[in-house]
Order: structure tokens, then sequence, then C-alpha cells
């Protein structure tokens, strides 16, 4: 638990999910949600820079990181219903939502069963494309845009698949591929700002903008030279959009 103030677990989804945890108590609850084979540990550049700002959350869901998961891998509809769990449990329904890449497909899915559980929301490359949605563009899209993040990401990643295990990430990559994530953006009816890096080669601005006509209240913010996984790779930058966002809606509220 290097970085995070402390480790949580939670009796939720069947298991005892486990969550990462940053930033003061009597802060702002700010949960963040992971990608494909991912877990707490990428968001803990984000979360250090919100964490003034916010306690920030951030929980591996069923199967990965620290969490316990069922032999089969969850789809969609099961990880956003353990996610769902989760929010009731740890009374955090109503926080801001950061997703990153599948993690935005969760919180789409979320806000169809449970929508009194969404706060405002942050789409961090929000796939899948629905233009680009074949295993092989995927995985080659996936490939070419490494490069484009800090050199690092690569070990933290690794260790997560390492976690998860190589059945479950397949697995679990077939489920995102075939959520239809264009069908549900209708059901957010929170803020939602979609954010890309503006070299993020998997998802691309014709996507991006798509999804933002979509939603019934979003926007698109683009960080310059940036890739997919803001929270690693331009973690001041989505930190930025993030407070914003918080201000916004507790003006408004």
């Amino acid at each position: 638990m290097s970085g995070w103030w402390r480790s949580e677990f939670t009796a939720a989804a069947g298991t005892r999910m486990h969550a990462g945890v940053l930033g003061p108590p009597v802060a702002t609850d700010v949960v963040c949600v992971h990608g494909l084979g991912c877990s707490h540990r990428y968001f803990l550049p984000f979360a250090r820079r919100l964490a003034p700002a916010a306690r920030v959350a951030a929980p591996d869901l069923p199967g990965f990181g620290r969490t316990r998961g069922p032999r089969e891998a969850l789809d969609v509809r099961g990880l956003s219903l353990a996610l769902a769990d989760w929010l009731r449990a740890t009374a955090r329904g109503g926080a801001l939502l950061v997703g990153n890449s599948g993690g935005c497909q969760v919180i789409v899915d979320l806000a169809v069963h449970a929508p009194q559980l969404l706060g405002p929301v942050v789409l961090n490359g929000p796939t899948v494309d629905r233009h680009t949605r074949s295993p092989l563009r995927q995985l080659l899209r996936t490939f070419a845009n490494s490069r484009l993040e800090r050199p690092t990401l690569n070990l933290v990643i690794a260790r997560d698949y390492v976690d998860c295990g190589p059945r479950r990430l397949r697995a679990t990559f077939y489920h995102l591929l075939g959520d239809r994530i264009e069908r549900k953006l209708h059901h957010v009816r929170t803020p939602a700002v979609v954010v890309r890096g503006s070299r993020d080669l998997i998802v691309s601005r014709p996507w991006a903008e798509e999804v933002v006509a979509a939603l019934p209240d979003g926007r698109l913010a683009e960080v310059p030279g940036a890739g997919h996984a803001l929270n690693y790779s331009a973690p001041d930058e989505l930190a930025r959009i993030t407070r914003l966002l918080l201000e916004e809606t507790a003006t408004s509220s």
C-alpha cells in the first residue's frame, strides 16, 4: 500500500472488496473505477494530486487487485452491480466517480440500474469506440498507445495482470468489447466531463465527441500531448478537471 494512506476492506458483492484510500476523512468523496485488468494502484498519482481537495477511494472490482472474485469473470453488468453494492456498503453513493477506459463502461452501466448512486462523473478515455469494435484493432491500438504513457505504468499494469490472471483478463476484455456503451449514455443524468489525451490512440476525438453528444449534461475536455491513462501519465491535468467539476457541482447544489 505504498503511497496510499490506508487499505479499506468492505464486505460487498459476495466478497471482501479492497480499496486504496487517500485524503482527509472530512473531505469530499471521489471514487475511482479502474479499467481492464487494472487496480487501485494506477490511480495513485491522480489521488496524490487530488487528495488535498478530496478523499479519494479506488476500489478493486471483484477479481482484480486485492479483491478476490468468482471463478468466472464478471461481465460489465456484474462489475457495475459489485460497484453499486460497494457504494452502498461504504455510504459513498452520490460521490463523484472517475473512470478510466473500461471503468467508464462500468460507471455508465451503473447509471442504468442504480442512477441514485451516481454523483458527477469524469469519463477518462471511455471505451469501446463503436467504430473500432474488433479484438485486433483494439489490441493494436492499446499496444501503440503504451508508448505514449509514462514507462513505469507498464510495470504497474504488469503486476495487476499477474494478479487477475490471463483467463480473467481475456474474458473481461471480450465482455467490455461486447458492451454497447453508446446505447446507455442517456441514462447518465448527472454532470459529466469526457476527458481524453490529444494523442490517445484508443479513444479518438470523434468518438469522444459522440459520447459527449449522447450525454444529457456532458462536455469534452482534452489534455494536450497525453495518451489514454491520464490518471497515471497526466495526473495534474486530470486532477484539475476533477476539482473544477467538484467546485461547479458544489456551487449549483
